[in-house]
């Protein structure tokens, strides 16, 4: 059946999809606490308080579990260490926020301590930053603390700083509280938690006012109501900021700001080449997925990406802008093209001084098609030979291994994919040979061969599996929760969707807040 056999339009413009049917119920894990990773929390800090504040630099470190800092975030829990940052953070924002006269003037609006204006203050600031309203007593208690130092000290602005600060080291805002309410055998959302979680996968940071009064409504508890509101969101520019944390963390981009490279072997390699890799990659799927919202397979095959001066110095092209980053299209003599050309997944996954096929395999077999890398053994050599005359290439060198019954279970499947980017060295220069000798580029994924990483970004585009696991990801991403038997049958029919309605990521991305649990939790454990 033919892409435009399968879908029609409805009067709004959306994909109607046939011979699919409804998502499948499912029963979500039990709720966990899940605490605002770095990037949340930093960015909920400036959604309250405005762009120019001085951030801390360090609080509790973020943990990747299963793939994703925000899986990770609902199983670490807080040090007392990363508790002392979390306070000393909340004390220094709230200081220098109330240095600012506009903000001060335009979100308190008190001038000395007036109960009534307290309260209203409380209320407001305190619904955005704990994602709902706040009860009566715990406004009384901020009240009383707010009073109490300005009524010790005669200041009453350090009055209102133990007040911010009090809140922003509450477990109402550093953590996201998905309780649920009880229906059958799962929880129900409530709009509150809806809207926190909507505003986090699409913005990256907490929700706004009109998503609040939504939740007020009700409007975010039922299908309607819930896709209008996320339409809307996926139509602002703070949308950019949520596609850019998805992928930061599905690809483990993060790794790029403290990524260091031998520069003895990499002499060409700056200082910023990590977070300007980085930056490429990122621009590449605003642009494929916001600005044109386009066949998303296209990710691994595009010749089009964003390069400043050092990254076009780095792929020998000419630099597109004198400053900043700008449009180019890659020549087909290249030989590199789409995501597994880019200087972030192939320095990123490469050694400090050399290649790494085995680190680039296990990434394409792990975070673009989903499958399962058993750990070595424990007491395993996984050191690789230094090359001689006789083994002057890579792939050569880690015959060794192939040929070794206990590493060729997962050397074969992950070298056979890792060294068709050997034309790529371990900062993701290109090179046609190694220690003078020709590079052999070639290799298979299942039965699917290519001959180089050209022909492997086409092999993994069109495998069904590179689609499933696009989605799998984002579903694990938007819940915070590993994928159980339970979540496997809407996982699967959002895979369907996702081919179905053309590869549209941001379809997807729709599809998966309507998708049954997104809005649901399970029961408790016992």
């Amino acid at each position: 059946m033919s892409l435009l056999a399968a879908m029609s339009c409805g009067k709004d413009g959306d994909l109607k999809r046939k011979n699919i049917g409804p998502a499948p119920d499912t029963t979500a894990e039990a709720p966990v606490l899940r605490r605002l990773t770095t990037s949340q929390f930093m960015s909920a800090v400036t959604a309250l308080f405005g762009d120019g504040l001085v951030l801390p630099t360090s609080i509790e470190p973020d943990t990747n579990i299963d793939g994703l800092l925000n899986i990770g975030a609902g199983v670490t829990s807080v040090s007392p260490w990363g508790t002392e940052r979390y306070e000393d953070a909340a004390y220094l924002i709230a200081e220098q926020a109330l240095a600012d006269d506009a903000w001060r003037t335009e979100t308190v609006g008190c001038a000395t301590f007036d109960a009534s204006c307290v309260d209203d203050f409380l209320t407001s600031f305190g619904r955005r930053a704990y994602r709902r309203p706040l009860t009566d007593d715990e406004i009384d208690r901020l009240r009383i603390v707010i009073e109490l130092v300005e009524s010790d000290s005669g200041d009453f602005d350090l009055g209102l700083q133990y007040g911010i600060a009090a809140m922003l080291q509450s477990p109402h805002f550093i953590y996201r509280l998905e309780n649920g309410e009880e229906s059958a055998s799962q929880r129900d959302l409530n709009g509150w938690e809806v809207a926190t979680r909507l505003s986090f996968l699409l913005w990256n940071t907490i929700p706004d006012d009109e998503l609040l009064d939504a939740a007020a409504a009700g409007d975010l508890t039922n299908d309607e109501g819930l896709r209008k509101n996320a339409k809307r969101m996926m139509k602002d520019d703070r949308f950019r900021d949520g596609v850019r944390a998805v992928f930061t963390d599905v690809l483990e981009l993060y790794g790029l700001d403290t990524m260091s490279k031998d520069p003895l072997v990499f002499t060409h390699a700056s200082a910023d080449l990590g977070p300007n890799a980085r930056e490429e990659t990122l621009l590449g799927l605003e642009a494929l997925i916001i600005d044109e919202d386009r066949d998303f397979r296209l990710w691994m095959t595009s010749q089009r990406t964003f390069v400043d001066r050092g990254l076009a110095a780095l792929y020998g092209v000419p630099a597109p802008v004198a400053e900043g980053f700008g449009e180019i299209y890659l020549d087909a003599d290249g030989g590199r093209r789409g995501i597994l050309g880019q200087a972030s997944v192939l320095s990123l996954h490469a050694h400090s001084g050399s290649s790494s096929a085995t680190r680039r395999g296990a990434f394409v077999l792990t975070t673009l098609l989903c499958k399962s890398i058993p750990p070595p053994p424990a007491d395993v050599d996984t050191s690789i030979p230094e090359a001689d005359a006789e083994s002057p290439t890579l792939r050569l060198r880690l015959l060794s291994h192939q040929e070794d019954p206990v590493c060729a279970s997962c050397h074969v499947p992950l070298d056979g994919v890792g060294l068709g980017l050997e034309n790529f060295d371990g900062v993701g220069r290109w090179r046609d040979d190694e220690n003078g000798a020709t590079i052999d580029a070639s290799g298979a994924v299942d039965q699917d061969s290519f001959s180089n990483a050209w022909e492997l970004g086409q092999v993994i585009a069109d495998s069904p599996d590179f689609a499933k696991c696009m989605t799998r990801h984002l579903y694990s991403y938007a819940t915070g929760q590993i994928i159980g038997i339970d979540q496997e049958p809407v996982v699967e029919w959002l895979g369907s969707t996702f081919a179905i309605g053309g590869y549209s990521y941001q379809d997807m991305m729709l599809e998966t807040v309507l998708s049954p649990g997104f809005r649901t939790v399970g029961a408790f454990d016992e």
